[in-house]
Parts: C-alpha cells; sequence; structure tokens
C-alpha cells in the first residue's frame, strides 16, 4: 500500500475536488486492488484543512470501521471447521462490493452463512445486544440481505444503507508474526501510518515502537519520529537477556477485533495491557501464551503485549549516581503513555485499561499500584503468582523477597553493583569511570554475567516507598479493582527435588528448602504441614516443601495483600483465587505433569502453568473438562478488564452462545469479593469451588497473618 503524504496540514489545493471525484469515481467503478492502490495514489495528492484530520486513502479505515467476527470457542483443534467475516460500516448496496475489494475480500454469500450459521447467529446477535450497530434492517451480503431473530432471515436485495458483510478469508489462526498476502490492515495514529495484519481472530500489529531508542540508564522518551510508515507484522526484537536480544527493544503488540473509522473514537474496547514476567532478566511480549488473539475474538477486547528493560540494563541502581534504577518499570509506564495517546485507534479504550501480570510481570503490577507516575493511567490490576514474603525459616531473605519489598538504592548496589563491575572488569578506584567503563560493554554480555542487577528500587520518582502501602486508604496507592492469585503449587517451581532418595523428612525438608536442620524439626513439630503418605518418601517431603515454599513466597503476602486492601479500601475492590488446573508450567526439576496425562491424578500446579487458561491459549486439552475450564476461567478475566469484575454478564454469554461458561457461572455462583477474614477464594478448576483464605494458619506460623499489613508488615 502506498505510504502516506509527506504534505502536512495547510491549505487545500484546487486539485483537491478532481482528487475527491476520482476517487469516487474508483471506489464504485474499480473494486480491483491495483486500482483501490492508485486511488490510494490519489489522495497523496490532497492536504487537509487544519479543522479536520488528515486521512490518507491508503488507510484501510479510511470511509469505514472494520470488525473481524469469529466465533471463538477456544478449540485450537477445531478452527479448521469454523469462518469468520469481516464487518463494515452501513453504506448504498451500489458500494458494498467495492468496499469488499477494497480489504481484499468480497462480499459474504447466503450459502456460507447458512453452513457456518452456529458461528454467525451469535456473533451477530451480539452487535445488537452490545449496541454497537443498529442492525433491524439487515446487513448486505452477496446475494441480498441478510437479517436475524432466533435464526437468519434472508430477503431480496436493500437499497438502505445497511452494514456490510465481507468474507475473512486468512485463516491462519496461529500467533505466528507472518502475513498471508493480501491481509494487510493500514491504521494511522501519532502521525504515522502502521500496517499490520488479521488472522483468523484478530487484527494484529506487531513490534510497534512505544518509545524512541533507550539511552543506557536513562529513562525512556515515547516514541518521537512522525511521517513514518511502520511495518507492524513481525515482532520487534526482546530486550536483552542471556545471549540473545537488544538495547533497541521497547516495542508493543496489538490484538484486537475492531478498527474504528478514521476520526471516529466510538464504541471503543476495553484493553487489557500485560506485562511479561521473567524474574525481571527474561522473558517479551512476544510469548504466544500470552497471544491476545483469542480473548480479541472471544470476548472483544484489545490486548496489548509490552517489553521493557531487563537485568542490569533494566535496574541498576549506584547511590551518589543519576544511575538511580527502574528503568524497567519506567518503560511500562511510557508503553501506558503510548496506550493512552493511540489506542483509540486501533479500537481500544484508553479510560478503561486494565494491567495484568504474571510472575515478575505481576511484581511490576504491585509496584504500579503504588507508582506515583503511574496511578491514573489504568482503572484496573490483576497480579497473577506476585511474589513476596520469604524473611522466615531463619533465612536472611528469600528470592520473591524483593518482588514485593524494595530496597534502597545503597541495598541493592550492595546485593549486585559491585560484583558487575568485577564482572565487566570495571575495576577503576574512580566511580564516574566505572560506570563510564560498563557502559562500553555489549548488551548481551552485560546481561549474561553471574551478577545481575534485578531489584525494584525506592528511586524516589518511579517507587517512593518501600512496600505498597496498604494499612490505610492513602494517595500512595491507585484505588482500583483488583484481583490476586496463586496457582496451587507455586512454590514447586522454587524448590530442589532431591537428586538422590532421601533417608528422613526431615533431611527432605533441609535439600528442598534451603534450611538448616533446626528449622526442620520445628516445621515438622508444628504438625502444620503433614506428611502425606504415597509410599515414595522423597516425593512426600517435596510435597511438603512445595507447600510451604507457596506458602512463605506467594500465598500469604498475596492473602494478607488482598485482605488489608480491602479492609481499609486502599483498593476499591478485591478478589483472590487460586488454580487448581493447570498445564505445563516452570519446572526446574524436570518432574513433569501426571504420568497418564489424566488431570484427575495428582500433579504440581506449577508457576507460569495457568497463563494458557486466562488468555485461552491451551492448544491440547487433556480432556473435555480442561477446555470448559479455559472457556470459563479466560471468560472471568476478561469480564473483570470490561467491567471491573470478573463475574461475567449473563444476558452476554447466552447472547453469545457461551453455553458451557454459562452452565459453569450459574452451577458455580458468583465470584464474591473478599469481605473479611475468611475473604473468598476462587478455586478455578472445572467444577470451579469456592474457600476462606488458604492456610491461614500456616501463614500465621510463618510469620505472614493475614493481618500482616494491617500490623505494619513490610
Amino acid at each position: 500500500m502506498a505510504p502516506p503524504s509527506p504534505h502536512g496540514p495547510g491549505v487545500r489545493p484546487l486539485r483537491t475536488n478532481i482528487t475527491t471525484f476520482l476517487l469516487q469515481w474508483l471506489w464504485k467503478m474499480a473494486p480491483l486492488t491495483g486500482l483501490v492502490a492508485l486511488a490510494a495514489g490519489f489522495a497523496a495528492l490532497s492536504n487537509s484543512t487544519p479543522l479536520e484530520p488528515r486521512v490518507s486513502a491508503a488507510v484501510s479505515n479510511a470511509k469505514t470501521s472494520l470488525t473481524l467476527l469469529y466465533q471463538n470457542n477456544l478449540n485450537a483443534s477445531d478452527d479448521k471447521n469454523h469462518v469468520g467475516a469481516i464487518l463494515l460500516d452501513s453504506i448504498k448496496r451500489t458500494d458494498a462490493a467495492a468496499a469488499c475489494a477494497s480489504i481484499n475480500e468480497k462480499l459474504l454469500s447466503r450459502a456460507t452463512l447458512e453452513k457456518y450459521k452456529t458461528d454467525f447467529l451469535p456473533v451477530l446477535k451480539y452487535q445488537e445486544y452490545a449496541r454497537l450497530l443498529d442492525t433491524e434492517a439487515g446487513y448486505h451480503i452477496e446475494d441480498g440481505t441478510v437479517s436475524i431473530s432466533n435464526r437468519l432471515l434472508f430477503s431480496p436485495t436493500s437499497k438502505k444503507n445497511l452494514p456490510v458483510l465481507c468474507t475473512q478469508s486468512n485463516n491462519n489462526g496461529s500467533s505466528s508474526a507472518t502475513a498471508v498476502a493480501g491481509s494487510h490492515i493500514t491504521v494511522s495514529s501519532g502521525g504515522n501510518t502502521f500496517v499490520g495484519y488479521r488472522n483468523q481472530k484478530s487484527f494484529r500489529f506487531l513490534g510497534i515502537p512505544y518509545a524512541d531508542t533507550p539511552q543506557r540508564w536513562k529513562y525512556s522518551n515515547l516514541y518521537s519520529k512522525k511521517g513514518q510508515t511502520i511495518q507492524a507484522t513481525a515482532y520487534g526484537p526482546q530486550c536483552a537477556q542471556g545471549s540473545s536480544g537488544s538495547e533497541d527493544c521497547l516495542f508493543l503488540n496489538i490484538q484486537t477485533p475492531y478498527i474504528p473509522k478514521a476520526g471516529s473514537k466510538s464504541k471503543l474496547r476495553p484493553v487489557l495491557f500485560w506485562i511479561h514476567g521473567g524474574g525481571f532478566t527474561g522473558g517479551s511480549g512476544a510469548d504466544p501464551l500470552s497471544d491476545g488473539g483469542n480473548l480479541a475474538s472471544r470476548e472483544d477486547i484489545v490486548v496489548v503485549n509490552i517489553n521493557y528493560r531487563l537485568s542490569t540494563l533494566g535496574f541498576l541502581a549506584i547511590p551518589g549516581t543519576d544511575v538511580t534504577g527502574n528503568y524497567g518499570i519506567q518503560d511500562q509506564i511510557t508503553a501506558l503513555d503510548w496506550v493512552i495517546a493511540n489506542i483509540a485507534f486501533f479500537g481500544g479504550d484508553p479510560k478503561r485499561v486494565t494491567i495484568m501480570g504474571e510472575s515478575a510481570g505481576a511484581g511490576s503490577v504491585r509496584t504500579l499500584l503504588g507508582s506515583p507516575m503511574a496511578i491514573g493511567k489504568y482503572q484496573g490490576a490483576v497480579a497473577m503468582s506476585n511474589l513476596g514474603g520469604g524473611v522466615t525459616l531463619g533465612l536472611k531473605g528469600d528470592y520473591g523477597t524483593t518482588y514485593s519489598s524494595y530496597y534502597t538504592i545503597p541495598q541493592s548496589y550492595a546485593a549486585a553493583g559491585q560484583q558487575i563491575f568485577f564482572a565487566a572488569s570495571c575495576t577503576s578506584t574512580v566511580l564516574k569511570d566505572q560506570i563510564s567503563c560498563l557502559e562500553k560493554i555489549p548488551a548481551t554480555q552485560l546481561v549474561s554475567f553471574g551478577a545481575v542487577a534485578r531489584y525494584v528500587v525506592q528511586d524516589g520518582t518511579i517507587v517512593n516507598t518501600p512496600n505498597l502501602i496498604l494499612s490505610t486508604r492513602n494517595a500512595s496507592t491507585a484505588h482500583v479493582p483488583v484481583i490476586f492469585g496463586i496457582t496451587h503449587d507455586d512454590g514447586a517451581s522454587f524448590s530442589t527435588y532431591p537428586k538422590q532418595p532421601i533417608t528422613s523428612h526431615k533431611e527432605g525438608l533441609q535439600l528442598a528448602l534451603g534450611i538448616n536442620s533446626t528449622w526442620a524439626d520445628l516445621i515438622i513439630s508444628s504438625n502444620l504441614f503433614p506428611l502425606p503418605s504415597t509410599g515414595n518418601l522423597t516425593l512426600d517431603s517435596f510435597n511438603v516443601s512445595a507447600r510451604i515454599a507457596t506458602d512463605k513466597t506467594f500465598r500469604c503476602i498475596d492473602q494478607a495483600t488482598v485482605y488489608a486492601g480491602s479492609e481499609t479500601r486502599a483498593f476499591e475492590r478485591a478478589y483472590y483465587y487460586q488454580f487448581d488446573r493447570t498445564i505445563n508450567g516452570y519446572d526446574p526439576n524436570n518432574l513433569g505433569g501426571p504420568k497418564d496425562n489424566n488431570p484427575n491424578n495428582p500433579y504440581f500446579r506449577y508457576h507460569g502453568a495457568d497463563m494458557p487458561w486466562v488468555f485461552g491459549t491451551l492448544s491440547n486439552p487433556r480432556d473435555s473438562e480442561d477446555l470448559y475450564s479455559v472457556q470459563l476461567v479466560s471468560g472471568y478475566f476478561a469480564s473483570f478488564v470490561k467491567t471491573g469484575s470478573p463475574n461475567p454478564d449473563v444476558g452476554y454469554l447466552k447472547v453469545r452462545g457461551y453455553t458451557t461458561s454459562l452452565e459453569g457461572i450459574l452451577k458455580f455462583g458468583r465470584w464474591k469479593e473478599i469481605d473479611g477474614k475468611r475473604g473468598e477464594v476462587r478455586h478455578l478448576d472445572w467444577p470451579a469451588s469456592s474457600s476462606s483464605f488458604v492456610d491461614a494458619e500456616q501463614c500465621a506460623w510463618l510469620g505472614y497473618p493475614v493481618e500482616y499489613y494491617l500490623k505494619g508488615g513490610k
């Protein structure tokens, strides 16, 4: 497609009237791709007045909005049996074929509608239910008009202006960044033009630069170039990690079901803003498990996935200098700023943004909940498997501690700063020279040292408190709805399975948790963590260790967070969950899932194993209940993005034809917000269930009672 006009706003030249005539003639008379491109070329000749936005005819939404319709049951193996459509705005019948041809499609036929009526009925009924279109008179199709009641109703061609149903021939439903020929979708925003594409389930814009190329240990700035045509059909480089990646990595990806007509900001969809995990040292926004295409099509929301600087490049902090850390967190805020400024052009509502992350992404969400630079830029927050606590069992610290309690800059420097300088051979006695030396180290080398910076710090700008303030309702904590939660065995991923069979439970606890014999004896004598009896002492002892690690690093601190935030109203409202059904996750011990692949038998629900449920990206369900639970659970989280409550609207489920999810909602009842010490833990499975706070007595024994933050805990 042609690039946008290089001319800026100004006085419209006399040739505008001629150009307008030619464009109108080409739209009506020449639906072929080549002539549509010619029309775009003519559009580049004209300028617009200062009082109206300049819209190049090269953009796909110059004359109409585009909605991708697809009835997504989240069963990837069944995608080949379904088709979708592209819905355009109301126009004359005589213009309908050309409108479809402008996006390389044809008018949808009656035969296709009848063959796939179980797909098209619910997606079209939803358009009416959500008041996205006035469709009482029906839609233009290839051989007449179609309207809906409880069935598809066909009638002869109408002379009225009606919405248009076009074919959707791109049936590659994967998260592959390969754009099929003819699938490109072009949108203008912020003075630039973005060329994305569509697959079976969403309009996709990948590798969008949201910031200028960052300078090392400087805050990022919003992308400042204008007049660019940005090819957004492939992911941008991941941020430097291990032996790969780049410093020029501040890109984001958008998956959306809807592109509004250029210049319009109506009917915008809620936005899920995803922050990846990876211990602040790895990960990217291109993880296929968090691909937003399924949520975009099934739940009619916009999903944004971001990169942010990692490791020493994102978190180095040095006392007495302007290297103050939190660059990765500030990147997230810059990405939020880009979303607020631009997402409406991609169909997203900048006033309905929910931040969500897992692991270090959850730690990021927790940080943003207390960051003065971020508060007000989002309307809800979800923290999946946020880490914290850990200063117990005789340990000075724990891997999870710093995700909820923030070092001072001197503390961060003491933990990693000098070690980094030593590893880089930057050993001058002059600090300024050490930093100058470090600036010359290649990015991938710098993040590969044995010592790296990965700590959120109290820098006084991005973060100015030692932890999230929950003891009172206060200006330091975002007053928004939140969800926190964990997987059943989150801590199993951070415990060491003994390499050799153990001879005693005490030995197993010491090896798995890294504790001394005194603490192992205290755990056993407490009788709070009883030993299972499977006949395999090593496995039984590891099960206990995994439970303790889950409590001390995940469960206790997060239950205390939602309890305090609810009691003091620091949060608008709070919800809590535990995943009791997952698939593969972070398994450093290589224990694997259930040996017979039967989810009804015992297996560890590892850290990170919940993402396919939240995003609906489970590729190989083990049984029907896997699929049912994915449909139900993804709906819970999508509902929270839409409304601030995880309870889907019953009418919506009926209209969309989500009968299994409707059964689950009616059968399992509403997911209640936290209210008092009983709280409600929603156990995510099929069937779902509820309980009061889990292991409350055990958490109190470990030093993290549910009242922890109300008693001055840090």
